[in-house]
């Protein structure tokens, strides 16, 4: 009986046999959530919060997904990390990595009722994963010395990522805005100097890439409307006059005339702040707090142009990109770093007016502006970009290139079936279930598409039996197509990040034998 009370009342576990169906269900579960949205007709989910206001998201994007997912089952929140991070690392792919874990834990959940112990599986998971990664290396093209073609390949997988997304109706649009961003990004995988701003009104078509940088502000009254050569003090700095900063601090006056003796002080203060300011020989001024309207004259007055209250984000990039920095001090004007730009003028986008910021002195700076129906629309193709952008800048880096399509995935499952038939033992039953597991992903793509999943997969298997196949599942046309023609093509690194990532997260979960829950903490009656 002593035995019994080991852990405190309330607290559960499950042993052996049933925590193991615990994860795998689990882990399933959530694999089958994001199933539907693989591929170029996968459907979208439309999250709803409980939150204030209860705000809707639309969209088909595996990490946003589950990130909003409150989930208790253990096994699910290893997936959930490992679409997460797929999305941090190289931004697309993660509901292929989800989807991939989820079909390794099915398949080995057959091979633990048939009595194959769990490490066994592991090991063959482990033998096929990396078969299936040498598999890929053989097949990837490297056109980075060649630009014409490095430019086409990019096109091509901007395109590809972007055709499963609210965008695929105009992805070579975008995809031509995803790569004359990223181009100009020079082989640096810092998105910060891409600024997305999200308009309303017009259409998707409508948007657009602008070189330079673009605040979302108006510019205030009186104030210049153009400047050339603005030489731009950035400033994070409480600007307001007529508080008392003395908090909690009571003054008593015998007379109004005193009052407005203080009123002056405060006003002085100020006169001394703006001199201090302009003291830098500065004609733009960009402020995160609030300028009153006292020290806004002053500056019109001097004719530099006062930018209040610009969000945070706005005001790190654009320090980021004028090579200025955020001052917050004012006393000696040859430590504060000044921002340059050739011209700084006023601009519309649709209703708003917006101020510009052209000639930066980061070349590779750019805003791209997205026009679109409605917030959801375009919170939903600014994710869509995103994914774009990071595939993109990774591409830029690791230059290798796939096919698309289903082509990579029936490749490694081929390669791996012939590991399998030459591996004796037990491990060859993993290992073959790892080649199964890989042709699951063809096979969604087809079954979201309302395809005979059945018959493309075994038409593609036929194919790849000869040598040098390019043949893929060609969604639009619903057959067995050229992916090199169709032009459909990946990054390595994406690839290979979902083949690792997947099977890690699979062996983890299979090697779970026992799940310990905590007991609730008991709120205390307070009485």
């Amino acid at each position: 009986m002593a035995v019994d009370k080991l852990l405190k009342d309330e607290a559960s576990e499950e042993k052996g046999e049933r925590a193991r169906m615990a994860s795998f269900i689990g882990a399933m579960a959530i694999a089958d959530l994001v199933k539907t949205t693989l591929g170029p007709k996968g459907m979208d989910k439309i999250l709803q919060s409980t939150g204030r206001g209860r705000q809707v998201t639309v969209t088909n994007d595996g990490a946003t997904i589950l990130k909003s997912l409150h989930i208790d089952n253990p096994a699910a929140k290893v997936l959930v990390d490992i679409s997460k991070v797929q999305d941090d690392e190289v931004g697309d792919g993660t509901t292929s990595v989800v989807v991939l874990a989820g079909e390794l834990l099915k398949e080995a959940e057959k091979l633990v009722a048939s009595k194959i112990h769990p490490m066994t599986i592991i090991e063959g998971y482990r033998m096929a994963a990396e078969c299936a990664r040498n598999a890929l290396l053989g097949k990837v093209v490297d056109n980075k010395a060649d630009l014409a073609k490095f430019k086409s390949d990019l096109l091509k997988i901007a395109m590809t990522t972007l055709c499963s997304k609210i965008l695929s109706q105009d992805k070579e649009h975008f995809a031509q805005l995803a790569v004359d961003a990223v181009m100009r990004l020079k082989g640096s995988t810092n998105l910060e100097s891409i600024q997305i701003i999200k308009k309303p009104g017009g259409s998707l078509k409508d948007s657009f890439l602008d070189e330079g940088f673009i605040l979302d502000k108006k510019i205030g009254i009186g104030q210049p409307k153009r400047i050339e050569n603005a030489k731009i003090l950035v400033a994070n700095t409480a600007m307001d006059t007529d508080k008392v900063k003395i908090y909690g601090a009571r003054v008593r006056v015998d007379s109004m005339s005193r009052v407005a003796e203080i009123e002056g002080a405060e006003k002085e203060k100020m006169r001394e702040k703006v001199k201090k300011i302009i003291g830098h020989g500065i004609n733009c001024f960009v402020n995160r707090q609030l300028i009153y309207n006292f020290p806004e004259e002053l500056f019109a007055d001097a004719g530099i142009l006062a930018i209040e209250h610009a969000d945070f984000d706005g005001i790190e990039r654009l320090a980021l990109v004028t090579g200025g920095e955020i001052a917050s001090t004012f006393d000696n004007p040859e430590s504060v770093k000044l921002g340059h730009c050739k011209l700084i003028e006023e601009i519309m986008i649709g209703e708003d007016k917006l101020i510009h910021f052209s000639g930066v002195g980061m070349g590779q700076a750019c805003t791209i502006v997205l026009r679109g129906a409605s917030h959801h629309v375009l919170d939903e193709a600014e994710r869509s970009l995103h994914d774009a952008l990071c595939v993109l800048s990774q591409t830029v880096n690791d230059s290798r290139v796939l096919l698309g399509g289903g082509w990579p995935e029936m490749i490694m499952s081929k390669k791996v079936d012939e590991l399998a038939r030459k591996t004796p033992g037990k491990k060859s039953h993993a290992i073959e279930a790892f080649s199964r597991a890989l042709q699951a992903i063809p096979t969604i793509i087809a079954d979201n598409a309302g395809l005979d999943s059945a018959d493309l997969v075994a038409q593609l298997r036929a194919e790849h039996h000869k040598e040098d196949c390019n043949a893929g599942i060609d969604v639009i046309s619903g057959s067995v197509g050229d992916m090199a023609e169709l032009g459909i093509s990946e990054s390595f690194k994406v690839k290979q990040a979902i083949l690792l990532s997947a099977t890690e997260a699979a062996e983890m979960i299979l090697r779970v034998d026992e799940i310990i829950t905590c007991a609730p903490r008991r709120r205390e009656d307070r009485m």
